[in-house]
């Protein structure tokens, strides 16, 4: 049975605690022990960390203390996994430079709420597999700042101010030993209801990080 690690807290706009007690309701049938955690207390014990096979953190905005900051990048570093969506993971610690880089991205603002089109990039990818081209969605369409080393999985046309860009929406890359997943979709858990094809994303997101797909 595999270990999932679900940290809950933050900024409650983004509904965290539902947030994660919807992710560990979806997991069940997926053969995992899930601990959910609402204090970031459960960073500060290493060994503990090593223990899981993958972190989901859901904790917009906050600060983690330089031995938390320290034990979840060098966990991750280890071979631990992370997961996670939205403001959650993507807009968690700002400022923090080691968190946004192992993660590969963060969140600076979401100008155009609305309807927009999510593209699949690599259809190949075992996350990504089978799932359509791409598929229509509607909530804040997330501005980002990347890492052009990450592996992007599906993208957006993102137009502000009068130019066009390519977002990404979601990518994978590694940290170490450990296999990060974020996707920008998620602001509210009815969301993943609304689009199945996003919520399919995220728990392919979560089981390939924890080295099951």
């Amino acid at each position: 049975m595999k270990k999932i690690l679900l940290i809950s807290g933050g900024w409650d706009g983004h509904s965290p605690e539902r947030i994660v007690q919807f992710v560990a309701d979806e997991l069940k049938g997926s053969d995992f022990e899930a601990t959910i955690a609402s204090s970031l207390d459960c960073l500060d014990d290493l060994e503990a960390l090593r223990s899981y096979d993958v972190i989901f953190p859901c904790w917009t905005m906050g600060a983690l203390s330089d031995i938390q900051s320290r034990n979840l990048v060098e966990a991750v570093r280890g071979g631990v996994g992370l997961a996670g969506i939205h403001g959650g993971m993507g807009d968690a610690f700002r400022g923090n430079l080691d968190y946004e880089w192992m993660v590969g991205g963060h969140f600076v603002s979401h100008p155009y709420v609305g309807d927009y089109t999510v593209r699949f990039q690599d259809r190949a990818h075992p996350i990504t597999k089978d799932l359509p081209e791409e598929f229509s969605y509607t909530s804040e369409q997330y501005y980002l700042l990347v890492d052009p080393g990450v592996h992007v999985l599906a993208d957006t046309e993102y137009t502000y101010e009068g130019r066009t860009v390519t977002m990404p929406v979601a990518w994978v890359k590694p940290w170490g030993k450990g296999r990060v997943f974020y996707s920008a979709l998620g602001h509210a858990p009815e969301e993943f209801t609304a689009f199945p094809v996003s919520l399919q994303l995220v728990l392919r997101g979560v089981l390939w990080a924890a080295n099951v797909r």
